[in-house]
């Protein structure tokens, strides 16, 4: 099934369950160890993979212990600025930390005062 605008919450739900479910198969691991992995409980993952919801956290801990957290820069891109607006602001762009001005007092110290 493809994802789309005219699905429902409750629907796009129990696909991204299903299409998880799928992947720890295919990663041979029961539910029990991805859960473990994951730091969330296996009842957690158990509800997740039927459809229900959860926590975004949970989700993030789920993607990242089968390694699949590349996938979400395709869920939401990052949006750069226009060509043009980056050429403009190429001129204003850091090339350095400002430092902190330091008042250094002047001393009437010169070589070879050392005693």
């Amino acid at each position: 099934m493809i994802i789309s605008q005219n699905l429902s919450d409750k629907a796009v739900l129990r696909e991204l369950g299903q299409r998880v479910a799928q992947t720890r198969l295919d990663h041979n691991k029961t539910q029990a160890a991805l859960a473990a992995q994951a730091g969330i409980s296996k009842r957690t993952l158990e509800r997740f993979e039927a459809g229900e919801s959860l926590q975004l956290s949970s989700f993030i801990r789920i993607f990242r212990a089968l390694n699949l957290t590349d996938r979400f820069d395709l869920l939401i891109s990052p949006t750069l600025p226009s060509p043009i607006a980056q050429l403009k602001l190429q001129g204003k762009k850091r090339q350095r930390a400002s430092s902190k001005i330091i008042n250094i007092k002047k001393s009437s110290w010169v070589w070879g005062d050392q005693k």
